[in-house]
């Protein structure tokens, strides 16, 4: 399997999968109010960071193409592991800016991940 499509199905299939969560569980309100926690933020940036690494080092593709897309993924999940482990007050205070967008956020998501999933099956 290409490494392309496999990233793609991977973060597709992860986002329709929180995204759904979100919206079913009011999961994302819970885990805005879990940022008041500095050690949970932390802890999460580290897994954040190695997605995002793990997903760079194996897609650094710049195309001019729907690729992009991982590619941006991944450096973004990277720069948002830095964030959480550096910076976890600042994640606070940019969870608070969700709370009132939930169910837009979790839409995103789960489009993103239908368009993911759709290009890897293309």
């Amino acid at each position: 399997m290409d490494i392309t499509i496999f990233f793609a199905r991977l973060w597709g299939s992860y986002f329709i999968i929180f995204g759904l969560l979100f919206i079913i569980t009011r999961q994302l309100g819970k885990t805005i109010e879990m940022t008041d926690d500095k050690a949970f933020v932390i802890s999460t940036g580290y897994i954040t960071l190695i997605m995002g690494l793990v997903t760079v080092i194996l897609h650094n593709i710049w195309a001019a193409d729907w690729r992009v897309v991982i590619t941006v993924l991944g450096w973004s999940t990277a720069i948002k592991g830095i964030q959480k482990i550096g910076f976890p007050e600042y994640i606070h205070k940019q969870a608070q800016m969700f709370k009132k967008k939930q169910w837009l956020s979790a839409f995103i998501l789960i489009l993103l991940g239908i368009f993911l999933l759709w290009m890897s099956f293309v």
